[in-house]
């Protein structure tokens, strides 16, 4: 995903990119097509680049253990200053490009981004019941019939705070 700057006349140019998970160096989760929308905004010695990624991921969900697809979006900013770097720049989110540059290569940020959006909890759905703990019968398909022993006394006032948080 390059985005040639050479002949760019300043101000606002909007680019969309569709390439496969492959090009951006991505795989599993990933899957098909990488989608970036990506607005540029052009000055004499700056650019910034807004974009966001669209991407199709495969997961097992952490609850239930069921396999599915979804779909995963993240944002980010990016901006490139014309110029030698400083020594003492740290930030993540802003680039050096010499003044001979004629393109910006996406593909590494691209990538990163995508990473940062993949979730640390993977959920088939927000209400997912999970498994039973005494069978493993798939309780999003119904209740398994289990019975489930008293609970100890000592805990009885947290799970009325549960109970409590998840009326609300």
């Amino acid at each position: 995903m390059k985005i040639k700057i050479s002949n760019l006349s300043d101000g606002i140019h909007n680019f969309n990119f569709d390439e496969t998970v492959n090009a951006v160096n991505l795989s599993e989760p990933f899957f098909g097509n990488i989608l970036v929308d990506a607005e540029l905004n052009k000055s004499h010695n700056q650019l910034v680049l807004s974009a966001k990624i669209t991407a199709k991921v495969n997961f097992d969900c952490d609850r239930c253990n069921i396999n599915f697809n979804s779909t995963i979006t993240n944002s980010y900013k990016m901006v490139y200053l014309i110029g030698m770097q400083p020594q003492d720049s740290d930030s993540i989110n802003i680039a050096y490009l010499r003044a001979d540059a004629d393109k910006i290569i996406l593909d590494d940020d691209v990538r990163d981004f995508a990473l940062l959006a993949v979730p640390m909890k993977r959920l088939c759905s927000e209400f997912c019941k999970g498994l039973c703990i005494k069978c493993g019968k798939n309780l999003n398909d119904g209740d398994c019939g289990c019975v489930h022993e008293n609970i100890d006394d000592r805990w009885l006032p947290l799970m009325e705070l549960k109970n409590k948080l998840n009326n609300n």
